[in-house]
């Protein structure tokens, strides 16, 4: 199997394991939150990641993969960073109306556009834009209800925003310079992220929901839901950083939105959620953004391998002295040395033997 195959089947897979484990662990938290009471989502984070962590270390000491440290100034950066955007988007839903929180979520993909086109020089063509229109227009109109502004909220819903954003980015470009896997970045800044989480979590959950993390009453049904959560987030920790790394953070944002068509179609099958023609229209409307960015990605993926393909074939015929002779120096040498029938024959001869 060529290289080129081997890596689409890799990213298929991230990509569906992404949207299995993500919409499987939403579902989990849901019923865990709404039904069960236990509404610290910043301490469940945390407690998220520590599993990841101790799972990884297990991987590695079974030799799954290999442990490879790297500039450790970047990994306790990126870590840290990790752990301030997801509180900063927990705070966000806190202080603002659900339908700005969303709005919020949808700004992620324009400003990581934005961001990669100034400090990268990355170039998003115009059917890729288009097609990332159609898709926040169809998730807008699917999930966006209400729109509560307040100061507070809008400058925590800013600083999520951009944190998210240069997250993601650095998960795709360390991954690319320092030569790390998914699994060895993920494995070296987890501990950072779940240690920002585990300090800040009980504080912020507290502030934000009026009850204390260590005095809520632990059943036996909530601890099977939190063992539940904490299992399937090893998953979804793991194709997150998967999926940035095998193809880009507005690809990743993308299959988010798809995954918030997924939870709301199963929230109403499942869980009996409300579903209004809004809803309808907007996952339809979001699902064809989605083919199309699939598409357009497709195609100029297709176009640059076309074209890079052609480029090594042009260098290798440039460096080949055997096809060189053939071409340009073969013909100056029968234009510019007239010779007799007999060396002409002979030199074809010799030509012909070289070829085999």
């Amino acid at each position: 199997m060529s290289e080129n195959k081997r890596f689409q089947l890799g990213t298929i897979g991230a990509l569906s394991l992404s949207v299995v484990s993500s919409v499987s662990i939403v579902i989990c938290n849901k019923a865990l939150m709404s039904s069960l009471g236990f509404r610290f989502a910043t301490t469940l984070t945390s407690w998220h990641l520590l599993v990841t962590f101790c799972s990884l270390h297990v991987a590695l000491w079974m030799k799954l993969f290999e442990h490879k440290p790297f500039d450790p100034r970047t990994v306790v950066g990126f870590g840290i960073l990790n752990g301030i955007s997801i509180g900063l988007l927990n705070l966000s839903l806190g202080f603002n109306s659900v339908g700005f929180y969303q709005m919020t979520k949808l700004a992620i993909i324009p400003c990581t556009v934005f961001l990669e086109t100034i400090f990268l020089s990355k170039k998003f063509s115009r059917s890729i834009q288009l097609s990332l229109c159609v898709l926040l227009l169809g998730v807008g109109i699917a999930t966006v209800t209400d729109l509560q502004l307040n100061f507070l909220g809008s400058i925590l819903s800013l600083l999520a925003v951009l944190t998210t954003c240069v997250a993601q980015i650095m998960t795709n470009t360390i991954q690319k310079k320092f030569k790390v896997s998914s699994t060895q970045l993920l494995y070296q800044s987890c501990p950072y992220q779940a240690m920002t989480l585990f300090v800040s979590g009980p504080f912020l959950d507290k502030f934000l929901t009026q009850q204390n993390v260590f005095a809520f009453r632990y059943t036996p049904q909530v601890l099977t839901f939190i063992a539940m959560s904490c299992l399937i987030s090893v998953s979804v920790n793991f194709s997150t950083f998967l999926v940035i790394g095998k193809t880009s953070p507005v690809t990743y944002q993308v299959l988010g939105h798809l995954k918030t068509c997924l939870v709301l179609a199963f929230g109403y099958i499942l869980l009996h959620d409300p579903f209004n023609w809004r809803n309808i229209l907007g996952i339809f409307v979001a699902m064809l953004g989605m083919v199309l960015y699939s598409y357009y990605c497709t195609r100029e993926g297709q176009k640059k391998a076309t074209e890079a393909s052609v480029q090594l074939q042009t260098k290798e015929d440039e460096s080949d002295p055997l096809i060189g002779m053939e071409t340009g120096a073969g013909a100056i040498n029968d234009v510019a040395l007239p010779m007799s029938p007999i060396g002409k024959a002979d030199n074809d001869f010799r030509a012909r033997d070289y070829n085999r």
